[in-house]
């Protein structure tokens, strides 16, 4: 038998690889290196660690509360991503494997939803967030059956969450692209195994948990790595409707390094910076493997 030999890349192409991976590295080698430095070798061009990293670390963590803002991040990220999963995996399969009227004119209004940003609904968000729900069910029915005042803004009423994480959470527990991608997957998988559950006796929630759920494991992990990371980076909405530092996130609290004072301590900054991003590190880890056979999956369709 003749053996496989395997044809080795030219040089050139293991030069321009490394270049690139270096380019992409580089700002994060550069926000490692300063997170050890001092205040004057920060502003200086010098790129030799210093010694000053678990003094930066610390400071960042207990005096500008860094710790607290990634703890809520982390709690938010989880609860949205989780809640995210399971209402997009059930509306997909209510698209995919139910017969109801209207239901192309539903997905696409769903898919019409991601030409929406969030900065365009922004201010009618905040004012139904940040509202005092109504005292009295008197109240609730007197407005609800008077137009003018339910359709025409400013609304009178919320929810009241301006307080709480609810505030973050409930805007970003709906997504259109989950429900995208598990429709796109249901609908490769053979609708002749729906039918041979059905004739087997299994109800529509059984062939969900035996069938659906055990052959959509990638698409779940790449959904939930996309939506962690989305998540963590939040800033524009949290900065708007959360009013105590208590329940604040953590690209805020890193803002708030370069508010807080005349003067920028970018050691403290960079360090910052460098704890933020280990949690999205860790996740992508964890997800790698199913991010990117997710991925091959829904490139295939």
């Amino acid at each position: 038998m003749s053996s496989y030999k395997r044809k080795k890349d030219p040089v050139w192409v293991h030069i321009v690889l490394i270049t690139a991976v270096l380019l992409v590295c580089f700002p994060i080698l550069f926000a490692l290196i300063k997170s050890t430095q001092n205040r004057a070798q920060v502003l200086s061009p010098s790129m030799m660690p210093g010694g000053l990293f678990f003094y930066n670390v610390k400071r960042v963590l207990v005096d500008y509360k860094l710790a607290l803002f990634m703890k809520n991040s982390l709690l938010i990220a989880l609860i949205v991503s989780g809640g995210k999963i399971v209402l997009s995996f059930m509306a997909a399969y209510a698209l995919v494997y139910f017969k109801f009227r209207g239901k192309t004119i539903l997905f696409t209004f769903i898919i019409i939803t991601l030409m929406l940003p969030t900065e365009a609904l922004i201010l009618g968000l905040f004012e139904l967030i940040s509202n005092q729900p109504p005292k009295s069910f008197g109240q609730l029915v007197k407005w609800l059956f008077h137009p003018g005042e339910l359709l025409v803004p400013p609304i009178n009423y919320g929810f009241g969450w301006s307080q709480n994480n609810l505030s973050i959470i409930m805007p970003f527990m709906a997504s259109a692209t989950g429900v995208f991608l598990f429709r796109q997957h249901f609908s490769s998988i053979p609708r002749s195994m729906a039918d041979s559950a059905r004739i087997d006796g299994a109800g529509p929630l059984l062939f969900l948990r035996h069938v659906l759920v055990p052959m959509s494991k990638n698409t779940i992990g790449a959904l939930a790595l996309i939506q962690f990371i989305y998540v963590w980076n939040q800033y524009l909405w949290p900065r708007v409707i959360v009013r105590y530092d208590a329940n604040q996130v953590v690209q805020v609290g890193l803002n708030n390094i370069i508010a807080t004072g005349d003067s920028v301590y970018w050691g403290e900054v960079m360090a910052g910076a460098v704890i933020s991003m280990v949690p999205p590190l860790l996740v992508f880890g964890l997800l790698y493997n199913a991010f990117m056979k997710g991925y091959a999956l829904s490139s295939n369709k």
